[in-house]
């Protein structure tokens, strides 16, 4: 007994054509044999010729009609699964005229095969993109820099010119496809092509071997490539160099290199702004003066004001990292209060007195006399 139309859409009586066609071509995109795992290939074909068949009928008003009023019979009696099929209005769901096309557009091959099985031809396809990770320094990302990278990548082999075959031998004709590259599964109204599993689709088959790619058609090689990266990128960043992925029988494919900024020993980056922590005696921060200031532009001469309090932050503007945009960050510049681990007499006395002077309890830690220190060890 055959399944309700409406129920194997998901659709009922009353939903717009416009509906009807959206839920179809959700359907038949999930359900087509070539997106399944081979163990599920059978299912989805029976699935999808289910799907094709409700959407013929229920797309086309006539159809549809008799299909209300009568239901399976109204549909048997007037229409062969045949007209089922031609009559519906695919290209309306798909914006194309052939269904055939629809889907190797979607799928990379065909699926409605014509009379006689023959196949499509498809275009040769272009190589694998590649991605490669590269580190560059923070220096390299402000400024800019040329590289020379080693690319791992699968290459046309040069001895049999991408045919896989030995040099000086022929290939065949595929007896299973005879040549079409293709094979046609039937059942009913529904044709569908597939590739050959015997030559994968290309019509014909080696019977040498090259000894250098084994057949392949490829080797694999590593290419020495040069790269300008832009300054300004960042960690986000993807540069695209057009035409060094690996080589296909339609033409190269891409190389995209993903960026690693390495950590910096002085600076920390967010975004186009610079962060860095600047030693600063006590006496420069108590009495003021100016002090050297590194970027990445060189060293910056900074004033320092006379009572500048330890983790004070200044900025530097325009002394950030440039972005690929031309615009430029600021640099920050936290001050951190750098205290002496050791003091010679001078200094220690110098600052016994300064705490004097200020009123500080500095009992405990001034210097003894030597008179002093005579008495406590022969007490």
């Amino acid at each position: 007994m055959k399944k309700d139309y409406y129920e194997i859409l998901g659709v009922d009586k009353n939903t717009a054509l416009s509906d009807i066609k959206k839920k179809y071509r959700s359907l038949a995109l999930k359900y087509h044999p070539d997106r399944v795992p081979q163990e599920q290939k059978q299912e989805a074909e029976e699935k999808f010729k289910e799907i094709s068949e409700a959407y013929g009928v229920l797309s086309d008003p006539k159809k549809k009609q008799l299909y209300d009023q009568h239901g399976h019979a109204g549909i048997d009696q007037n229409f062969t699964t045949d007209d089922i099929f031609r009559g519906a209005d695919f290209s309306s769901v798909f914006g194309e005229t052939d269904l055939g096309d629809i889907f190797s557009q979607f799928f990379g091959g065909d699926i409605f095969g014509g009379g006689g099985g023959r196949g499509r031809s498809r275009s040769p396809q272009r190589g694998r993109d590649i991605q490669y990770e590269l580190d560059i320094t923070l220096e390299e990302a402000y400024a800019g820099v040329k590289k020379k990278i080693k690319v791992p990548r699968n290459d046309i082999c040069e001895s049999c010119e991408g045919t896989g075959a030995k040099n000086g031998t022929k290939l065949k004709q595929c007896p299973k496809c005879h040549g079409s590259g293709y094979v046609t599964m039937a059942s009913g109204f529904f044709r569908m092509q597939q590739p050959c599993s015997e030559c994968h689709g290309a019509g014909k088959i080696i019977t040498e071997h090259c000894p250098d790619c084994h057949g392949r058609g490829m080797v694999r090689v590593t290419r020495n490539i040069d790269v300008t990266i832009p300054p300004g990128v960042d960690n986000s960043s993807r540069l695209r160099v057009g035409g060094e992925g690996e080589q296909g029988k339609g033409g190269p494919g891409d190389l995209y290199l993903y960026l690693h900024i390495l950590s910096h020993e002085t600076f920390q980056r967010e975004g186009d702004d610079l962060y860095m922590e600047l030693p600063v005696s006590f006496v420069l921060a108590a009495l003021g003066g100016e002090t050297s200031v590194k970027t990445l532009n060189g060293n910056v001469t900074m004033k320092i004001p006379a009572g500048t309090q330890s983790g004070k932050v200044f900025r530097l503007r325009a002394k950030g990292m440039v972005n690929l945009q031309g615009g430029v960050g600021d640099q920050y510049v936290k001050v951190m209060l750098q205290v002496p681990e050791k003091l010679n007499f001078e200094q220690r006395k110098l600052l016994e007195e300064f705490a004097e002077v200020s009123g500080e309890e500095m009992a405990s830690f001034k210097t003894e006399s030597i008179k002093e220190k005579i008495k406590k060890v022969f007490k």
